[in-house]
């Protein structure tokens, strides 16, 4: 959160704030869905947006314009909150959020993860036991 109180999301571009992977254009359709819900936040919460993402120079321009034109501008991009930065005294590499919104995201706690680490083991434990290690 910040000093004052007010949540701070991290949000990524591709596959989560616009469809598809257009890599490095954008020429898929916005999540609108998404948008809708970040504005909420934002109105409702006072909730701050970060846009955090791996694009940088024009593809970075491009998307931020892109999510400009659908609604939804940023309090930070691919960087921590002003107050936050004076809050700390730096600006960490790890941009500072409540939560992380990715299209690649894995929570380490929800029933996703256990089955997927379930799995992954399973398939481990096979391949040892097989030889093939």
């Amino acid at each position: 959160m910040t000093p004052d109180g007010h949540y701070i999301f991290a949000v990524d571009f591709d596959r989560t704030l616009i469809t598809g992977n257009t890599w490095p254009d954008v020429n898929g359709e916005a999540n609108r869905p998404m948008i809708e819900y970040l504005n909420m936040e934002r109105r409702k919460r006072g909730t701050k947006i970060i846009l955090w993402s791996c694009r940088d120079g024009e593809a970075l321009d491009d998307a931020v314009e892109f999510c400009k034109k659908n609604g939804l501008e940023f309090d930070a991009v691919n960087e921590n909150l002003p107050e936050m930065i004076e809050a700390y005294g730096n600006d960490s590499r790890k941009i500072s959020a409540d939560k992380y919104i990715d299209d690649a995201a894995v929570n380490p706690d929800g029933v996703a993860w256990t089955l997927l680490t379930t799995y992954e083991m399973s398939l481990m434990k096979s391949s040892v036991s097989n030889g093939e290690d």
